[in-house]
């Protein structure tokens, strides 16, 4: 056994780390067993039970996390490689259907070999039943939270093990969907290593998180802190700021520009709270670009989706993985019937024949439909630059709020000159003709409200910062005060009566 493997917790002992002290309360009864009396595989469950403490290959039950009550469903690797037969599926549905009945979110830490062989084809469709509970659970609005430990492999991650909300693995946990040894008993050589580990599947965007079991109860404890925030009697404060007279269009957009201007990590860092970042599309993308978190502005919950300048700018242009974060975090929103903010910072998207090829246009006119018909509440952030569809893509909303020197174009200034006049030359002209200030963009019916810059975010961006923190309160707190159905209708005449 190695160290890593002995520092592993069991499965009890996991749940002791992350739950409050002295509040588990198992829910398990004994198991029916599907072994014969006197087979091979009944004097292997014996021997499992004898040498394991366990009766199963998973426990269930409730306890507490920081005061908040939770349901949790772990395996046990030590009882049978952790495989989950008929016995330990019941199990497992019976507990995800009464936190679902009783309204409690749910944490699961899978850790398998995957289906009990012994059991064969009706073992192996029990991990429909399981799929199906997790299902109605996330259908029920609940947070379904996974902590994927080493080994978690085969049908188990194929099923309950791959449906997280957020999803976190262990360090140096095997995670995959062939274990190593099969694989090489059916094809006669290794499979390639690095491959099946927690750190390749989260560089490939597939988990939010690699962390261990000690860090696991704080990232539970935030993860929960925005998705169980309550929604109903939010005090929206006092009625923010108004700005100052605008500056020239041109000199906005240099503004802007400035490398030490506050972008959507100091906007996070400075204006919120209980920030957790999420990783990817979960579905093997990643995009540096585009940064997708859960957050509290003040007491507001909110998905985050921010475009994420700097990165973009140091070769991480926005393209359509990025996009399909976003549409992660779109997706998230819905489900759980959360706030979902996104914040506008591009100086446009990626061309080249990849994004091309990956779907670009496509990915935006999906984000522009998702965002539209979303049943939760939602918050458009111009926090600064705003080019083309990158722009555009995340701009749909119920409010949309602009920092004082944001701006959106359908191009670039300098690319609007360009394709008017065939020199960048005119960019000055062209960005005042256009009308892509804060003021012309409220002026028009596209912003609702601008955040002041005193007199440029770069010079005072902790304070611009909590000032855009304190506005997207404000305006999270309005909207979930106003009936979903008044809310969607709003949005729908909001933006069928553009240019009207």
């Amino acid at each position: 056994m190695s160290t890593a493997d002995a520092a592993r917790p069991d499965a009890r002992t996991l749940i002791a780390r992350v739950l409050d002290a002295h509040s588990w309360k198992s829910w398990d009864e004994p198991p029916r067993d599907r072994a014969e009396p006197g087979s091979e595989y009944a004097a292997e469950l014996a021997h499992a039970r004898a040498r394991t403490g366990y009766d199963e290959s998973v426990v269930t039950g409730e306890g507490t996390l920081d005061g908040r009550r939770v349901a949790v469903v772990a395996c046990e690797f030590s009882f049978l490689g952790g495989s989950i037969g008929m016995a330990a599926a019941e199990r497992l549905v019976r507990a995800v259907e009464r936190a679902t009945a009783e309204r409690l979110p749910l944490l699961a830490a899978p850790a398998s070999g995957g289906i009990r062989m012994q059991e064969g084809a009706p073992a192996f469709a029990q991990m429909v039943k399981i799929t199906a509970a997790v299902a109605a659970h996330r259908a029920a609005g609940l947070p379904y939270v996974v902590y994927l430990r080493h080994p978690t492999t085969g049908g188990v991650l194929a099923s309950w093990g791959s449906l997280g909300h957020v999803t976190a693995a262990e360090p140096g946990a095997l995670i995959g969907f062939l274990g190593p040894r099969v694989f090489e008993s059916l094809h006669g050589y290794p499979f390639p290593k690095g491959v099946q580990v927690a750190e390749n599947l989260y560089a490939h965007g597939l988990v939010d998180a690699v962390v261990s079991a000690e860090d696991a109860r704080e990232i539970a404890i935030r993860v929960l802190a925005v998705l169980c925030a309550p929604r109903e009697g939010l005090e929206p404060g006092r009625e923010p700021e108004e700005p100052a007279e605008p500056v020239p269009a041109w000199e906005a957009i240099t503004r802007s520009r400035r490398d030490d201007r506050p972008g959507v990590r100091e906007l996070l860092k400075y204006g919120a709270r209980d920030v957790t970042p999420l990783h990817g599309t979960g579905t093997g993308e990643r995009d540096p670009g585009l940064l997708l978190a859960l957050a509290r502005f003040g007491a507001a919950p909110a998905v985050v989706l921010g475009q994420d300048r700097r990165r973009q700018r140091t070769g991480s242009t926005l393209g359509p993985a990025g996009l399909r974060v976003a549409r992660r975090g779109m997706r998230l929103a819905g489900e759980l019937g959360l706030p979902l903010v996104t914040v506008v910072d591009t100086g446009g998207a990626e061309l080249s024949k990849a994004a091309e090829e990956s779907g670009l246009a496509a990915e935006i006119a999906r984000c522009l439909a998702d965002l539209v018909m979303l049943d939760a509440p939602t918050v458009c952030l111009l926090l600064g630059e705003g080019a083309g569809g990158a722009a555009l893509a995340l701009l749909p909303a119920d409010r949309v709020v602009s920092a004082q020197h944001a701006w959106l174009s359908p191009l670039p200034p300098e690319g609007a000159s360009a394709l008017m006049y065939r020199t960048v030359d005119f960019a000055p002209e062209i960005a005042a003709a256009q009308g892509v200030r804060a003021a012309d963009l409220r002026r028009d019916g596209i912003v609702d409200r601008i955040v002041p810059e005193r007199p440029d975010a770069a010079y005072e961006p902790e304070e611009f910062c909590r000032r855009v923190g304190r506005t997207l309160e404000h305006e999270i707190a309005g909207l979930l005060d106003r009936p979903a159905e008044e809310r969607t209708a709003a949005r729908f005449a909001r933006y069928r009566s553009l240019g009207s």
